[in-house]
Order: structure tokens, then C-alpha cells, then sequence
């Protein structure tokens, strides 16, 4: 499982050291390496075994809205495999660096099943917005107290 965030650069073409404890996550996998695609102005990235179950659901949905079939379009269609080098390490394509804003400081934040790329400017305002707004909502504390936080 992927825990805890970490703070990196991206170097100038566009590679990203992938932190140890992720390492040994994706190196548990068939293949190591992740699917990356975009969301919420960061980047996803997930394990092959993980983003094949993510695939399957998509596929498996019989009704098609306008709106998931535009997810559908930008999420697969934005999606791109990336390998680990023998430095541990990603190259992320320029259409996804553009994306997320990822110039030079960058967060990798474990979440679970996958781990996700932000620029640290975008990750700061992601942060803020949990407490200036979501934490403020009545849903949002309802649904974390029935986690028991």
C-alpha cells in the first residue's frame, strides 16, 4: 500500500525518483511500473494490476453518461505507461507535466491502492482547500467521523 507524502524534483526531462517505500510496493507487481493519468490537476499513478481492475469497472458500466463518456475519453485517452529505470525512477510525458504544473517541486502522496504526482504549489492549495472548505461542510465530518477520526 502506498502511505505518506514525499517531497521531490523533476528534473529537467521530466523524471521522478520514485521513493523507497513506493518502490517496494511496485516491485511486489508483475511489472514495475504505474499507469499514469490526470485528475483534480494532479497526476494518478497506479500499479498495472490496480489500473486493470480500474479498466474492468469502467468497461463493466452499462449506462453511459455524457459526462462519463468524456471521462472515459480524457482519463484512458490522457493515460500513459511508465516504466521504472535501473535508477528508480519515471519519465513523465510532457502533456501530463504540462497538465499538473509539474516544473521542479513536486509531492508524491501515497493513497492507498496508488499514488499521486502534484506540483507542490497545486498539492499546498489541494491542503488548503481540505480545511478551508471541505472540513467546514457538515458531509465531509460526518463521513470522516464514521472512519472513527
Amino acid at each position: 500500500m502506498f502511505r505518506g507524502s514525499s517531497y521531490h524534483k523533476i528534473d529537467s526531462k521530466g523524471r521522478v525518483i520514485i521513493p523507497t517505500r513506493f518502490q517496494m510496493v511496485l516491485k511486489n507487481t508483475l511489472n514495475s511500473g504505474v499507469m499514469l493519468s490526470c485528475l483534480d490537476g494532479g497526476l494518478v499513478a497506479y500499479p498495472f494490476d490496480q489500473w486493470k481492475k480500474i479498466e474492468e469497472k469502467i468497461l463493466a458500466l452499462a449506462e453511459v453518461s455524457h459526462g462519463l463518456r468524456r471521462f472515459r475519453r480524457v482519463f484512458l485517452g490522457g493515460a500513459c505507461e511508465c516504466a521504472l529505470d535501473a535508477q528508480n525512477r519515471i519519465l513523465v510525458p510532457p502533456v501530463l507535466r504540462d497538465y499538473a504544473k509539474l516544473e521542479k517541486d513536486i509531492v508524491l502522496v501515497g493513497v492507498l491502492d496508488h499514488f499521486e504526482i502534484w506540483s507542490e504549489e497545486n498539492w499546498k492549495k489541494e491542503s488548503q482547500m481540505l480545511e478551508e472548505e471541505d472540513m467546514q461542510r457538515e458531509e465531509v465530518k460526518n463521513e470522516i467521523a464514521k472512519l472513527g477520526l
